[in-house]
């Protein structure tokens, strides 16, 4: 979603947000194809009785939509139309009228997207840290009980460690987190990955915490909530 706050206009306030827009979602890291802009023509009818031609507008003014015949608003580039949006105070146009309209918007915002260049963000990469943060991931569904724990007090443990706003799990193992800036939202997927790790046999699990120890051997919790024993025998001390 992109929310635009217009404060003043003497012109047209979507087509400035069009433009406005492009530039904010590259500075934010959201991966667009390419830029575009926007631009708004206006409609002078002449008296056809006097043969005056029709005077096409671009970039309209306040008072020349006002007066105008024509608010035609086109966002796009120099290479297609990506949205157009037409308002007349006449009967209709021709053809004619409305291919001249769509040429001199394409020489417009050829030259509006030049502008915007000057003042061009480069990609950020990334999503912005200020951005709020989505994760989805999928675990098995014999591990969702797993990840909710007893009364919902392993999802509780998560959100009140990583700072995340929520944890949703669907029946088929679907899991959804979200989180504003400040957020942990990467140590939060690892928690729940870790949980749902499944023991390989013949693996080496190292840094493994000991959690009780008998004189058989020791029970060694080697991934979280997976303990396993081992014997005396293997035992290196």
């Amino acid at each position: 979603r992109l929310e635009s706050t217009i404060t003043e206009s003497n012109g047209s306030s979507s087509m400035a947000t069009v433009c406005a827009g492009s530039l904010a979602l590259q500075d934010a890291g959201v991966p667009i194809t390419r830029k575009v802009a926007g631009i708004a023509m206006g409609l002078i009818l002449g008296d056809e009785s006097k043969g005056e031609a029709p005077v096409i507008l671009t970039d309209i003014l306040g008072s020349e939509d006002a007066l105008g015949d024509m608010d035609f608003k086109v966002a796009g580039d120099g290479d297609g139309i990506s949205a157009f949006q037409m308002d007349i105070k006449v009967e209709g146009i021709t053809l004619p009228v409305l291919r001249e309209a769509l040429e001199s918007a394409r020489v417009g915002l050829v030259h509006i997207l030049g502008e915007m260049d000057k003042a061009d963000p480069p990609p950020a990469g990334q999503m912005s840290v200020y951005a709020p943060q989505v994760e989805v991931i999928e675990v098995p569904t014999k591990y969702i009980g797993k990840v909710i724990g007893k009364g919902g007090e392993q999802i509780k443990s998560i959100v009140e460690e990583t700072k995340i706003d929520t944890i949703d799990i669907k029946d088929d193992g679907v899991v959804t987190l979200t989180g504003a800036f400040g957020c942990d939202m990467a140590r939060a997927v690892e928690i729940i990955k870790n949980l749902t790790i499944e023991p390989e046999v013949g693996k080496t699990y190292r840094d493994s915490r000991v959690t009780k120890v008998l004189d058989f051997g020791a029970f060694v919790e080697i991934l979280p909530g997976v303990e396993g024993l081992c014997h005396v025998s293997e035992l290196d001390v």
